[in-house]
């Protein structure tokens, strides 16, 4: 039985539990917060919280760090000396913090791997970049099998994670909030919304499809819903005039600048 531990079950963490013991039906889950009462309710055979860190470290080879990352330093310097390195593979899901600098807690070798998950783990709909170093241990697929549970995974260079932050984690809060403008403009057109809400998720839901199933660019689905002088094409323009793109970019770019000044 693979015995995970999930440290810090905020939204995140909560979301890759959730995800993991829906897919994962025979691994035990480990789960630690300072304060658990509120997570009573997510217990089961398989599933256990506990506010002791040392109890969730030796109960569990896979360690997941879901922990805020000015937190992960810390943390790994207070409770280092309770890690095996030939036991276990210690995953951090933190933003901005790096194995080189994780490695430096300890006076061994152990196996640090770097993921990026978002909250549609919950719902088994992530995305996760993963990158990997030293794999003393030979987990690398299970590591990979346990985010693939969660949607889908991407292997990338350890110095492309901030970007995959940006673009899959905090993605999330960009398309809701572009999805959250089209049921307004919904509602201004006649929906109320709770139907407005209906047809804008599927309607995103089904373009990703497009994007996923027919491995197409953006533009190229676009091109076959606008027509010579119709509503689509005259709605894009109007967009674009008033600068939606450039504001994405712009946002998102931002974001990076934020992490890099960390």
């Amino acid at each position: 039985m693979q015995k995970i531990g999930i440290v810090g079950c905020g939204n995140l963490g909560l979301s890759l539990l959730n995800g993991i013991r829906q897919k994962n039906t025979t691994a035990k889950i480990y789960g630690s917060r300072r304060n658990i009462s509120s997570l009573k309710q997510f217990e089961s055979e398989n599933v256990v919280f506990t506010s002791d860190n040392k109890e969730l470290i030796a109960e569990c080879d896979i360690i997941i760090l879901a922990l805020k990352p000015y937190t992960i330093i810390p943390f790994l310097t207070e409770f280092a000396s309770f890690f095996d390195g030939n036991r276990h593979t210690i995953v951090s899901v933190a933003t901005g913090i790096t194995t080189a600098e994780m490695k430096a807690c300890f006076d061994f070798d152990i196996d640090i791997f770097r993921a990026m998950p978002n909250t549609a783990a919950a719902v088994n709909e992530s995305i996760t970049a993963i990158s990997f170093g030293r794999d003393h241990l030979n987990r690398q697929e299970t590591i990979t099998e346990i985010f693939n549970h969660l949607g889908d995974t991407v292997v990338i260079d350890e110095q492309l994670m901030e970007s995959a932050t940006i673009l899959g984690a905090c993605g999330i809060a960009y398309v809701l909030r572009f999805m959250r403008a089209m049921i307004q403009g919904g509602i201004q057109v006649g929906f109320d919304s709770k139907t407005a809400t209906k047809i804008v998720s599927q309607t995103v839901k089904g373009a990703a499809e497009l994007l996923i199933t027919n491995g197409s660019h953006p533009e190229e689905e676009i091109d076959k819903v606008t027509t010579p002088k119709g509503c689509t094409i005259v709605g894009l323009n109007e967009m674009e005039h008033s600068g939606f793109s450039s504001a994405l970019i712009k946002g998102i770019v931002t974001s990076y600048e934020k992490i890099e000044r960390k």
